[in-house]
């Protein structure tokens, strides 16, 4: 093989210079920098953490290990170029956020994020209006992300809107928050429900706090009205959401009488709701919560408050008190408070219904959650029922099976049914566990 060593070829005349014929092959060695107008000298060491790029190189960026950032340089003239590539095909799965360095990138002040199977691109600096503009894309055109992207839960799409559903502990992951416009996301915030307690007619459970944002292309409960969506920015956010309290028992006639258990918290940034209140055993109180527990027995004995600690909007309501009655043969436990109203007492006809659940349209169809338990009940009389948004109705006598008290529904808040008086071992009903749902804009 032949070889020339000069320092410069130049055209004999004219200004085109040619090498090889058409059908050749001309090969660069490895490490061979091809510098001029629109090119770029391609760093062939693969980038497995994040950078500041320089101007008039290439980048071959590995994310097998996680996400990464590559800031574009400080201070660019026209006519700066930076390119980079996808090394193995993994930038769908681990993003790379193009750090914008106080520049724009396709005119818009945010950084752009990088999400496409081998993707390559192209940035020119052209001034300070449109900043970086991506001249060349293999997959699609790159500009400045002005919506919020996340992850984490289930996600579902309702028109412009992504909606991230946490029925179990997770986290919400802001990989970029968009424009200051666009950072901000509604919010429904549901604790689980407190269980139904025992002894002859228990109180119902309360149902777990509720807390909801005011909504944006949907309709929110009146909790909602006035409250504003929360600012993210790009972190993660852990989720909990709450589980539901036990019922009280097993018991049978005048043995083994238990209250409730409270149901547990559900929280998302700074919103936190508070579990249910357990429903009272005989003759004791409800105990306190997002809504309060229903009294248990006779005798009057109060239902647990609700909206502890206190937040505004209030998160719950009170539990009803059971029957005022002295006599045995009264026994009607109080209703568990609800979101939206209070559980209503026990009396002689009836044990008290649980109050009611508020309705939000945030994941696009409407549903009620965080309703109260409803008492147990003795001789035959009707138990309580649940209240609308997943409680639980109360037990009534003489069987064990009746007098069971119907669990709340899971994922709704809703608080556990009371026991009636049972002929045989007999359990309040479980509260049902919560929700937390995230909504935002995100085209």
């Amino acid at each position: 093989m032949s070889k020339i060593e000069v320092n410069a070829i130049e055209p004999q005349c004219g200004t085109t210079l040619t090498l090889g014929a058409s059908g050749d092959t001309v090969s660069l060695p490895s490490g061979v920098t091809l510098s001029g107008v629109g090119t770029v000298s391609w760093d062939t060491t693969a980038k497995t953490t994040g950078f500041t790029a320089v101007s008039g190189n290439g980048y071959f960026v590995n994310t097998t290990s996680g996400a990464i950032t590559v800031t574009l340089p400080a201070s660019p003239s026209s006519g700066d170029i930076v390119s980079l590539a996808d090394y193995t095909n993994t930038w769908q799965t681990n993003n790379v956020t193009v750090g914008r360095n106080s520049e724009p990138i396709g005119g818009n002040a945010s950084d752009a994020i990088l999400s496409t199977e081998g993707q390559s691109v192209t940035f020119i600096y052209v001034d300070g209006t449109e900043g970086w503009k991506n001249i060349q894309d293999s997959t699609s055109n790159v500009k400045g992300n002005t919506f919020i992207l996340a992850t984490g839960g289930t996600v579902t799409c309702c028109g412009d809107y992504k909606i991230h559903t946490f029925t179990g502990p997770g986290t919400f992951t802001v990989l970029n928050a968009g424009l200051a416009a666009n950072s901000n996301v509604d919010y429904l915030v549901v604790a689980g429900g407190g269980g139904g307690g025992t002894g002859d007619a228990g109180g119902g459970g309360g149902a777990g706090g509720y807390r909801e944002s005011a909504g944006c292309g949907y309709s929110s409960s009146p909790l909602g009205s006035g409250v504003s969506a929360l600012p993210v920015t790009a972190t993660s956010y852990p989720i909990t959401v709450g589980g539901g309290g036990a019922g009280g028992g097993p018991q049978v006639v005048g043995c083994g009488a238990e209250p409730g258990s409270s149901g547990s918290n559900s929280v998302f940034s700074t919103i936190t709701s508070t579990g249910g209140g357990g429903g009272g055993q005989f003759k004791t109180v409800g105990l306190t919560g997002g809504s309060g527990g229903g009294g248990g027995g006779r005798c009057g004995f109060a239902g647990g408050a609700g909206n502890t600690p206190p937040v505004s909007p209030s998160q719950g309501n009170n539990g009803g008190p059971s029957n005022p009655s002295t006599s045995a043969v009264e026994d009607s436990g109080g209703g568990g408070g609800g979101a939206t109203s209070a559980g209503t007492a026990g009396a002689t006809p009836t044990a008290g219904p649980g109050g009611n659940g508020a309705t939000s349209s945030i994941n696009g169809t409407p549903i009620a959650r965080a309703g109260g338990g409803g008492g147990g009940a003795c001789n035959t009389r009707p138990a309580g029922s649940g209240g609308s948004g997943g409680g639980g109705a109360g037990g009534t006598y003489p069987s064990p099976t009746a007098a069971n008290g119907t669990p709340g529904t899971i994922n709704t808040g809703g608080g556990g049914g009371g026991v009636g008086v049972a002929t045989g071992p007999s359990s309040g009903g479980s509260g049902g566990s919560g929700i937390v749902i995230i909504r935002y804009k995100y085209q």
